[in-house]
């Protein structure tokens, strides 16, 4: 099974490995997470504000000769006399529609319908032909006021809803999530169709008889339809489908103690264990995925400890009850697990400011590491700490974060359960049901959303935690 994070992957099979290793490339990887935040090349928190949006007319690609464009690049009007039917003053958008989001949606007012009230709003393929109305060819679809029909990829239009003429304004959107295409008028939802049509679509407005005359808005001022409350039921539609799943009684429950054992939080498991008295006895979630009682206990109040330990930066301390309950874990002073102890012991020293011991520190126990392509990336950045005045404000002021101390301490939980004799699977060592638990969801969003051709609103899990509100 290979777990997939960006550019980076750690392999996992159900054989035997060295956690330390494990633990070890995953501190590499926030070495290069916290150096783009940094340097500022994070990739911030939300894909929708990379994608560009649109944000006026395209007049390079239209037909230009039907149609006169204002210079705001905003307003379309159909100046000549149409005499045949692809006489049509069609128009796209200047970039194409967002695809990493919930919803998509544009608007136009009808400022003048015509001598014939043909105009007409939707989507088009960058591709379409210029001469056309949205609807009338392959991969388009277009709302038309003159007749209120749907037209999709062909000539024949289907009854969809009312006409539309001066004054009214009309709108068209894409709803990612249930994959439709949804018009609007003058505030209010005419319908919904299938969006059978996939890649990048462009917003696209027609005129199509004399003096036709249409205001597009990208956005750039408040749209007349509720956007904020559209998103808002469509995510509530979403919850609500969850909340249709059934699930087993009190499944959270042992889900969360699965957690608190997994990470050695004893007291803490204890005050969840006396507060919960008062409920139904919890459904065994432990045993039903495979794992027994014996593996998630044992040791208990050996990781409690240790994890305290490096917690308070103690790591001396911990690595003496390393040496005295589990010796076959720093038996071996080069393997990578000692070599996070050690690291975690000079980055102590930093803390507190004992910079001549951190030196001598690191002359003894770090630099048999020197020089091994394996542990080269997180010496360099602990030695890096020396160089600054202020390293906690520095470019590796992370190292000194309690966030990289629960990595540490995490690689030491996970090695002393590695001990267990019972151990049925190595991997059980590495993550909690919980854990396990999330990364399923997140695999299952992004595998939902690459078969709708990577559209819709990219996952976030911390959204998700938040009850449907971005973060």
């Amino acid at each position: 099974m290979k777990e997939s994070n960006g550019k980076n992957s750690i392999e996992k099979s159900d054989q035997d490995q060295d956690l330390g290793l494990y633990f070890l490339e995953l501190c590499s990887r926030k070495v290069k997470e916290e150096l783009k935040d940094y340097n500022g090349d994070g990739d911030g928190d939300d894909d929708e504000e990379k994608e560009e949006s649109p944000s006026e007319l395209n007049t390079i690609n239209s037909s230009g000769g039907f149609v006169v464009v204002a210079t705001d690049k905003l307003s379309v009007k159909y100046t000549s006399v149409n005499l045949h039917g692809h006489d049509v003053g069609v128009i796209q958008a200047n970039k194409f529609a967002p695809m990493k989001r919930l919803v998509y949606y544009f608007e136009i007012f009808v400022k003048d319908a015509g001598v014939k009230g043909q105009v007409s709003i939707g989507f088009t393929s960058e591709n379409f032909k210029m001469r056309r109305q949205p609807g009338w060819e392959a991969n388009s679809c277009g709302y038309h006021g003159d007749d209120g029909f749907l037209y999709r990829g062909h000539g024949k239009g289907e009854a969809f809803g009312p006409t539309y003429t001066t004054g009214d304004i009309v709108g068209a959107g894409i709803n990612y999530a249930s994959q439709e295409f949804f018009f609007t008028k003058n505030g209010q939802v005419v319908g919904t169709v299938y969006k059978d049509m996939q890649g990048p679509l462009y917003p696209t407005v027609a005129v199509h008889s004399q003096n036709e005359e249409v205001h597009v808005n990208f956005g750039q001022k408040p749209f007349t339809f509720d956007l904020k409350e559209f998103e808002a039921q469509e995510r509530m539609k979403q919850q609500v489908k969850i909340e249709e799943i059934p699930v087993a009684p009190n499944a959270s429950y042992g889900i969360v103690r699965s957690y608190l054992l997994h990470y050695g939080y004893e007291d803490t498991l204890n005050a969840f264990d006396v507060a919960s008295k008062s409920t139904v006895p919890p459904i065994n979630i432990v045993q039903e995925n495979g794992i027994d009682d014996q593996e998630t206990t044992y040791a208990l109040n050996h990781r409690k400890t240790l994890r305290q330990l490096i917690r308070d930066g103690e790591i001396d301390v911990a690595f003496g009850k390393l040496r005295e309950w589990y010796p076959q874990i720093t038996e071996d002073n080069t393997s990578a697990m000692c070599f996070l102890l050690h690291c975690q012991k000079f980055i102590e020293l930093v803390r507190v400011g004992e910079l001549k011991e951190a030196v001598t520190y690191g002359r003894i126990e770090l630099s048999r590491f020197f020089g091994s392509p394996v542990f080269e990336e997180l010496v360099q950045e602990c030695v890096a700490l020396l160089a600054y005045e202020q390293p906690l404000e520095s470019a590796v002021g992370y190292l000194l974060k309690d966030s990289r101390r629960e990595v540490v301490a995490d690689s030491v939980n996970a090695m002393i359960l590695s001990t267990n004799p019972n151990l049925k699977e190595t991997k059980n060592c590495l993550h909690s049901n919980l854990e396990r638990l999330l990364r399923q969801l997140t695999a299952s969003c992004f595998e939902r959303r690459s078969l709708s051709g990577d559209q819709g609103e990219a996952f976030q899990l911390q959204r998700v935690l938040n009850g449907g509100k971005k973060s």
